[in-house]
């Protein structure tokens, strides 16, 4: 944590002239506003002002006045600014003309699952993974549909185009103190995925909105637009959010089959807010994005796969995809799997099979996940996870 004179030390050294406050909508859309350094003792004690009623599901005109107040934890450089006069950004937290804080800022609501979970003696670490398309710009600079190559999964140059946009993307985010893992060229053509490492909850929720507007900023910069809909081509691979979760707890006990059955358990319900758009759901059921409510060990045809691996143990929940708001979705896993050790619940037993290729004696004895978005609504809004965790006007959205 920096202290103001702290900060403002580090931003006479660095030449900062900008500061960019940032929080999102309900829909996980980063929404920002820039003050000048001389605003920031303002910004620190009392916030700065705007107008909620813009912003999607925060509320009318009747009582419209939100402010932010910076996170100075949050910090950091954005490296493609200029480095005359530079641009600092920080996540903010969100408060009322009271000073109480805004029940529809979805890092508060995360930030609220984490301290349940830590005072149950859970600890939650989370690394997200992304898929998205690369795509052609027209003359206008406007995008199309065109993906910049016709390469697949794991190609190279001179097939794989997006090399060079991918390395980068991860070097902007090393800048930026977020570590990638790997790159790769994925399965569609154009389609690309950058891993970078796991972090606690709200970090790894933070981290996921920068990578999302530095993928857009640096494909833009390079003439080339990103796209993270679930479904940008038919008949091709949708784009997921893979979530890997593992557990710690201050009784060194294992809690993960626990945690994982409560996900499972709640899976119908929160499931509008890890798929939100109608797109959503034509990912769904094909090309290794999940239907049925079922888990496996190294098995990518489950909703649930726990990976091998030598570094610890994880399991990844593969069904999400990047239209999610990741401070909604990861809270909402918290609260399931939190749900699922004070209730002892047990996992099903595994489904050791290809559920893209099993006979239907297999498939039928499967729950599914929702076929669209008004099946998952209905479960949502009958969802005691989600009746605990968002406010009334977050599930209200969902009409």
């Amino acid at each position: 944590m920096y202290s103001y004179e702290e900060l403002i030390d580090y931003f006479e050294e660095e030449d900062v002239s900008f500061i960019r406050l940032a929080f999102c909508d309900i829909r996980g859309n980063l929404k920002n506003l820039a003050i000048m350094r001389s605003e920031l003792e303002r910004a620190v004690q009392s916030g700065i002002s705007f107008d909620a009623s813009a912003i999607e599901g925060f509320g009318d005109e009747s009582k419209s006045d939100l402010f932010l107040i910076p996170d100075p934890t949050t910090m950091t450089i954005l490296p493609w600014r200029s480095f005359e006069g530079r641009v600092v950004r920080m996540f903010c937290d969100i408060y009322d003309s009271e000073g109480n804080r805004f029940e529809q800022d979805s890092r508060q609501i995360l930030k609220n699952a984490v301290k349940k979970a830590t005072e149950k003696g859970i600890t939650c670490n989370i690394g997200a993974e992304f898929e998205f398309y690369l795509f052609k710009t027209d003359d206008d600079g406007k995008p199309t549909i065109t993906p910049i190559d016709s390469a697949g999964y794991f190609d190279v140059a001179p097939e794989d185009k997006g090399e060079n946009i991918r390395r980068e993307i991860c070097c902007t985010l090393s800048e930026m103190g977020i570590q990638p893992e790997c790159s790769h060229h994925e399965e569609g053509p154009g389609q690309q995925e950058i891993d970078f490492r796991f972090a606690d909850a709200l970090k790894s929720a933070d981290n996921a909105i920068t990578f999302k507007n530095v993928v857009k900023t640096v494909a833009m910069a390079n003439g080339a637009h990103a796209d993270f809909s679930p479904k940008p081509l038919q008949n091709r691979s949708g784009n997921g959010m893979h979530i890997n979760i593992s557990i710690d707890s201050a009784d060194g006990a294992d809690y993960q089959d626990m945690f994982m059955a409560g996900i499972m358990h709640h899976i119908k319900g929160i499931t509008a807010f890890l798929n939100p758009t109608e797109e959503s759901y034509q990912r769904l059921g094909g090309r290794k994005a999940p239907k049925y409510i079922s888990w496996s060990h190294e098995n990518r045809s489950q909703l649930v796969r726990i990976p091998a691996s030598k570094n610890g143990k994880r399991f990844e929940l593969r069904s999400a995809d990047p239209t999610a708001n990741p401070y909604i979705a990861f809270a909402l896993l918290i609260y399931a799997g939190l749900d699922g050790i004070e209730k002892k619940m047990t996992l099903p037993e595994p489904t050791d099979v290809n559920l893209y290729s099993s006979p239907n004696d297999i498939i039928n004895t499967l729950d599914c996940l929702p076929s669209n978005l008004s099946e998952a609504k209905a479960y949502a809004k009958e969802s005691e996870i989600v009746r605990m965790a968002l406010p009334q006007q977050i599930i209200d959205s969902l009409n």
